[in-house]
C-alpha cells in the first residue's frame, strides 16, 4: 500500500505574524494546509492520507476535515505530531502499522504541510521512486552560489555548484526500512539529523533525487507568504 504523510506538527515560530500555527493561516479562501491535502487527494495511487498535527491542534484539525474535505474524511487520519520532524513520521508509521499491519511493500510519501503548490508529477515521481530505489527526495538544482563559513564570518570554502542541490519535499520510502534505520541510530545521530533522508544517507542507503520545481516553496517566512499569496492570486499583507 502507498500512504501520504502530510507533516504539520510544527509551531511556526519564524513567522512572527499569528498565535497561530502557518500551516493554518489563510491561503486565498483555505487554509494552506488544506490546499496542500487537496493536492494529495488528487493522487489516486495513495490509499490513504494521513496527517500530523500537533496534539493542541488535533481538533482544529477535525474541523477543518469537516468543512474543507468532509467526502474524503474517511481517507484521512490525524495524527499527534512528536517533539520534532522525524519524530513524527514515526508516529504517522506506527499509526498505519496499527490500522494496515507491517509489510515490506508499503511506501510512505512524507511532505511539509506549508508546500501547497506541490504538483502531481512530483507525487507520482516519488511514488515511482521509492518503489524502485527505496528512498528519494525531491530537488531543484542550487542557483546561487553556496558559501560555507566554519565560524560565521569568513568565507571557509565555496562548493562546486553544479554539484548542489536544494532539498524539497516529498520525501519517500519504503516505510519499513526508514523505521529500521531510524532505530537503529543512536540518540547523537537522532540529534544531528535534519530531515528524514539524513536517516538514509548516514546509515549508507542510497537517496534517489526526483526533479523538483522552484515553484514547490516551503512557507517558512512572512516574505514566503506573500509571494504564495500572489501565487493564488489573494492580497499579500503588510
Amino acid at each position: 500500500m502507498i500512504f501520504g504523510a502530510i507533516l504539520a506538527g510544527g509551531v511556526g515560530s519564524r513567522m512572527n505574524i499569528s498565535d497561530m500555527p502557518k500551516q493554518f493561516l489563510p491561503l486565498g479562501d483555505k487554509p494552506i494546509l488544506v490546499h496542500t491535502l487537496e493536492k494529495f487527494l488528487l493522487c489516486e495511487r495513495l490509499d490513504m492520507i494521513y496527517i500530523g498535527v500537533h496534539p493542541n491542534w488535533v481538533l482544529h484539525m477535525e474541523d477543518l476535515l469537516d468543512k474543507y474535505v468532509p467526502a474524503r474524511k474517511a481517507s484521512i487520519r490525524i495524527v499527534p505530531g512528536g517533539g520534532d520532524r522525524n519524530s513524527t513520521i514515526i508516529n504517522i508509521i506506527e499509526k498505519i502499522e496499527a490500522d494496515h499491519g507491517t509489510s515490506d511493500e508499503h511506501i510512505i510519501v512524507t511532505h511539509d504541510s506549508v508546500r501547497p503548490f506541490v504538483t502531481m508529477r512530483i507525487i507520482e515521481e516519488n511514488i515511482d521512486a521509492a518503489l524502485k530505489y527505496g528512498a528519494c527526495d525531491t530537488v531543484v538544482p542550487a542557483t546561487d552560489t553556496i558559501v560555507v563559513s566554519d565560524e560565521g564570518g569568513t568565507i571557509t570554502e565555496i562548493p562546486d555548484r553544479s554539484k548542489m542541490y536544494q532539498g524539497q519535499t516529498p520525501q519517500s520510502f519504503n516505510m519499513k526500512r526508514l523505521k529500521e534505520l531510524y532505530f537503529d541510530l543512536s540518540d547523537e545521530e537522532k540529534n544531528v539529523l535534519t530531515d528524514a533522508c539524513k536517516i538514509c544517507v548516514v546509515r549508507g542507503l542510497p537517496v534517489f533525487m526526483v526533479r523538483g520545481e522552484v515553484s514547490n516553496l516551503k512557507i517558512t517566512n512572512v516574505s514566503d507568504y506573500k509571494i504564495a499569496q500572489a501565487m493564488v492570486g489573494g492580497i499579500a499583507i503588510d
